[in-house]
């Protein structure tokens, strides 16, 4: 007997996410990029540059737990578009502020709303992959923190040279409502999901049910989270490379133990 296929929708998913996490990526970058023109034009100082910086390291932060708490409450699919659909206006409301103020509230924006795509891509990794396979998705969608960087270097000096800064961010704002077409059209949980085949749908579905059943048993407490051996080398590794979120995990962790 030849045995039925499996089916690769899952697959489709993880160009999803590696599509949005590439957008999330490039439209975080472009100011950087543009950095010399706008110093140019607005006179900024490097103090001046500092501050939009932080605005935006400090709202990403702040943002992670924000929207990992909406995802967790809307769903992936909807809380995954509010994501992009915050981000890109942020993005593209770049083109038309004119001051260190002005730029430092939509970079405020920016971060709050990129940082929803990683708790839901996540999410959607949990919802669409069996255990055995989320490792593979996960590196998949995260190629995307590379991809944006290098798209950004190709895309804003060619818009720049032929249209102008404010243009840059107007077009590359513009992606993640494109990206948000697609992801309406073709995204939903497995158990609504007409294009899956039932054999992929037994396949996501079995390499959860145990997951499934001892988080549905036994709910672990926020506080326990700081026992884990894996909490504290998650706690380290992004803390080498994104300061100000060890510095929230460290208040996250002195909150907790002064409510103990």
């Amino acid at each position: 007997m030849i045995k039925p296929k499996t089916g690769n929708y899952r697959w489709l998913v993880a160009a999803l996410l590696l599509a949005a996490t590439t957008i999330n990526y490039l439209d975080r970058q472009i100011i950087g990029l543009l950095k010399p023109t706008l110093e140019k034009q607005y006179h900024w100082t490097e103090t001046d540059f500092s501050h939009i910086v932080m605005a935006f390291q400090a709202a990403y932060a702040i943002g992670l737990i924000s929207f990992g708490w909406v995802i967790d409450k809307v769903g992936t699919k909807i809380g995954y578009s509010m994501s992009a659909a915050f981000w890109g206006v942020m993005a593209m409301l770049h083109a038309i502020v004119r001051s260190v103020f002005g730029f430092s509230i939509v970079r405020v924006g920016l971060g709050l709303g990129e940082a929803g795509n990683y708790p839901a891509a996540m999410k959607a990794v949990a919802e669409w992959f069996p255990k055995k396979e989320r490792a593979l998705a996960t590196g998949i969608f995260n190629a995307g923190t590379s991809l944006g960087v290098v798209l950004a270097l190709v895309v804003a000096p060619l818009i720049l040279a032929h249209y102008g800064w404010q243009q840059v961010f107007w077009v590359t704002g513009s992606f993640g409502f494109v990206w948000l077409i697609f992801w309406l059209i073709f995204y939903d949980v497995p158990a609504k999901q007409k294009r899956l085949t039932a054999q992929e749908y037994e396949l996501i579905t079995s390499g959860q049910e145990a997951v499934n059943k001892v988080e549905g048993e036994v709910p672990l407490q926020w506080i326990k989270l700081f026992s884990l051996r894996q909490t504290w080398a998650y706690i380290v590794g992004k803390g080498l490379i994104d300061h100000i979120l060890l510095v929230l995990f460290i208040l996250v962790a002195l909150l907790f133990c002064y409510c103990l």
